[in-house]
């Protein structure tokens, strides 16, 4: 399981030696997108010959046969990768599913270190790191989408449990202009954005104090908490 840089962030200041090293043995790939996985490769190692190595594409228009299928190598008994776009495979990416099919089969999975916005934005928000929940993305629909957002508030008061949450990043705006609208104003609420990156940005604020001084986050990627 092999992270990705978040951005254009170099891979020496956030990726371990020891993953190049890995990363140089292994021939087959199972990857969320080829073409930014190729990219990525060549990010760790620029002599990476690229079009010697095996590509297998895993999203969501992939069915669970093809999957199994993947494994062929692994199961002869070379090394694979697997990649995402950006972060860490499995968490909040696919990956999940070729790793379960892994774990039924008794193939050895190994995590390597490496940046995870969602562990991240918790460690930067000044929020309960003990109980805490990723919601991944909110509703499209208005009505539903609000009664999400109160749910997950209600949830931060009854179980002490800080709420993390995403959009897709040209909804950004809109969605902190619901939060602000929807929740009590002691609320606090976390903007992390570009973690890792160029540009970096976690504020934390109350609903109240954040009134009238919402950043410009359009088309940025940005994760959203919200807690007591």
């Amino acid at each position: 399981m092999l992270p990705v840089t978040l951005g254009d962030t170099p891979v020496e200041k956030v990726l371990p030696p020891y993953n190049r090293e890995i990363i140089l043995g292994i021939k087959y790939f199972i990857v969320e997108d080829v073409r930014s996985a190729r990219r990525f490769l060549k990010k760790v190692d620029s002599s990476i010959d690229i079009d010697g190595l095996t590509f297998y594409e895993l999203n969501k228009h992939t069915c669970l046969e093809e999957i199994s299928g993947y494994l062929r190598p692994l199961e002869e008994g070379s090394s694979m990768g697997v990649i995402s776009e950006a972060g860490c495979p499995a968490v909040a990416d696919p990956g999940a599913d070729v790793v379960a099919i892994a774990q039924r089969k008794r193939l050895k999975v190994v995590p390597l270190v490496g940046p995870s916005s969602i562990i991240l934005s918790v460690m930067g928000a000044g929020f309960n790191g003990q109980n805490f929940a990723f919601n991944g993305y909110l509703p499209i629909e208005p009505a539903e989408r609000i009664r999400r957002l109160r749910e997950l508030e209600a949830r931060v008061y009854q179980e002490n449990q800080t709420q993390l949450f995403i959009e897709t990043p040209y909804r950004n705006q809109k969605l902190m202009d619901e939060i602000l609208r929807v929740c009590r104003p002691q609320t606090r609420l976390c903007i992390a954005a570009n973690i890792t990156c160029e540009g970096e940005y976690i504020q934390t604020h109350s609903v109240k104090e954040w009134k009238g001084h919402l950043p410009e986050l359009n088309k940025i990627p940005c994760i959203f908490l919200i807690y007591k």
